[in-house]
């Protein structure tokens, strides 16, 4: 059978189970969308190319499925490498279609002509340039392999112009995916599980550092039972929220710089830490030093190359934490955490875990806005947020019963994230559950034209836009370590997001006091369609319980 490339590249897509394709066109990508047109798949204009990489990641990560995106060279291309880094960043499965000058042009500095595939080699699990037609089907199926197994990531594929264009023969049936070098991890070394439940008997105060690379796993309910069975604490890292649920007995909080005192102490004072699928990275543990030489450290992940880059452990152990878990939870069926020590972490948990205030000042309190649309929706929604304080206070003062319940950027902290994100989990979910986008005014100045695409194609969301007409986090920032010397960081001008709602057909309101909160959160969940909520919140409302409130200028000092 004789397709064109692009013929070659939409029939690959679709015997893969793409449904949707996010992207924006060009001369160079124009030959695939034009055969988008003809097939079962959607493709979804977006108003830039980065919002169609954060909408594929979105859709991966509700989904569990490769989320694609598409642009054209040159500037269509490079803007997608933010969404692609941020994809890498959390191992979300991603494939990047991208456009390229015609063969013969490449290396000559053509009109819109960029290397996409060096550009991107630091930060994706594979790259191709497409030199041969006859290739393509070979390669979508490949990368989408790629992308999908072992620790998931993005892969980008190259396609230039001309080959999309010219007619090749479509091979009668699809070779199975053999690919040199590429080998997925085999079942965890029996030995070293053993040895991980040696370490855990021997403990006087184990603690659980669970990561997203459970998430990943697919090993929600196996870690679960683990928890259940032996009674042991578990702390997390930002991408392992929800891992157990938040208000779980045996679940003390985030750990990390923007974490909760309580989870950062019973860390700290465990004699072993078990690590699920973390990296260690510097916003978990600041002190890896302390924490390598405290010889305490189990570290189990499916990528062996992150076991030891930032902590050398005391056992590691390189699997799938599905499959170790299932190994580790029998060799463990008699074992009960002592009970002096799940009493020393819940007394932590009681002394350092304080309510927010609800009562009116003037402003919202974000936190006690959060508690309260947790107690609304019962947590049955997709929450998506932006970076920056609005992310650190989800975190900690959301309710989350399921980890895939919390879509934000962890490992790249990428601002005009989640607007773009949730936009791709609504599509992927049809309407079936609610999703709302929890942003600040300076994240969401950078990714709001993308109410166009909600507008254009109908996709519902919720908008939480918490105002303080600041860059809270710098602000925060430049207040501990610079004096109270703002610089760069106040927004004034930004425009009026009610009337900025209107435009483009969505309700809005605002609100100012916290007696306000649950009227306008049951409006909000109520409007069909998408709906924007502004709350005002005051520029020196802290990020979370690291900082002392009583310290805060007050108001009429800011």
């Amino acid at each position: 059978m004789r397709l064109t490339g692009a013929e070659m590249v939409v029939k690959t897509l679709e015997k893969n189970g793409v449904k949707i394709v996010f992207g924006y066109p060009g001369a160079a990508n124009c030959p695939i969308i034009d055969k988008l047109s003809f097939s079962s798949i959607k493709h979804i204009l977006t108003r830039n190319e980065q919002g169609a990489a954060h909408m594929a990641s979105g859709y991966a990560r509700v989904t569990r499925q490769a989320g694609v995106c598409t642009a054209t060279s040159g500037p269509g291309a490079t803007n997608l490498i933010t969404g692609i880094a941020t994809a890498y960043m959390d191992s979300i499965p991603m494939i990047a279609l991208t456009g390229q000058v015609a063969t013969n042009l490449i290396g000559k500095d053509a009109f819109q002509e960029v290397d996409i595939t060096g550009a991107t080699l630091p930060f994706t699990k594979h790259s191709y340039l497409i030199k041969d037609g006859l290739d393509i089907p070979r390669v979508v199926n490949e990368a989408f392999h790629i992308a999908t197994t072992g620790r998931p990531g993005p892969v980008l594929i190259d396609f230039p112009m001309d080959i999309l264009k010219a007619e090749f023969d479509y091979p009668d049936e699809d070779e199975e995916v053999s690919i040199r070098g590429y080998k997925l991890v085999a079942r965890a070394n029996e030995s070293q599980v053993k040895k991980v439940a040696e370490a855990i008997r021997s403990a006087k105060k184990p603690v659980v550092l669970a990561g997203g690379g459970i998430v990943i796993s697919d090993a929600t309910a196996e870690f679960r039972k683990f928890v259940k069975e032996t009674d042991i604490p578990v702390v997390s890292t930002m991408m392992g929220i929800g891992t157990v649920p938040t208000n779980s007995p045996r679940y003390y909080g985030m750990i990390g710089s923007h974490g909760a005192k309580r989870a950062n102490m019973i860390f700290n004072r465990a004699d072993l830490v078990i690590v699920m699928g973390s990296r260690l990275g510097d916003r978990t543990v600041a002190n890896v030093k302390g924490l390598e030489d405290s010889g305490k450290l189990i570290h189990i992940d499916v990528d062996p190359a992150e076991i030891g880059k930032n902590v050398q452990p005391h056992i590691p152990v390189v699997g799938d934490i599905k499959d170790v878990l299932e190994q580790l939870t029998p060799l463990l069926k008699d074992y009960k955490a002592d009970k002096s020590w799940t009493d020393e972490a819940d007394e932590l948990k009681r002394r350092f875990t304080h309510e927010p205030s609800g009562e009116d000042n003037g402003f919202i309190n974000p936190k006690y806005f959060l508690s309260r649309l947790a107690e609304k929706t019962k947590s049955d929604v997709y929450l998506t947020t932006e970076v920056g304080q609005n992310q650190i206070w989800c975190a900690n003062y959301f309710t989350f019963l399921s980890p895939e319940t919390l879509l934000t950027s962890g490992g790249f902290g990428t601002m005009g994230y989640g607007l773009p994100a949730a936009i791709g989990a609504s599509a992927a979910l049809g309407g079936a559950k609610p999703v709302i986008a929890v942003m600040g005014d300076g994240s969401f100045q950078m990714d709001l034209p993308e109410m166009g695409t909600m507008a254009q194609w109908d996709i519902p969301v919720k908008m939480v836009l918490f105002r303080n007409n600041r860059l809270g986090m710098v602000h925060e920032h430049q207040f501990l370590l610079y004096k109270s010397n703002y610089q760069a960081v106040s927004i004034e001008g930004s425009p009026d997001f009610e009337m900025l709602a209107k435009a483009y057909g969505f309700d809005s309101a605002t609100i100012k006091e916290n007696s306000e909160i649950d009227a306008a959160i049951d409006k909000m969940l109520a409007a069909d369609g998408s709906y924007l909520l502004v709350a005002d919140v005051s520029p020196f409302e802290p990020t979370g319980d690291a900082l002392n409130e009583s310290i805060l200028p007050k108001k009429e000092d800011n």
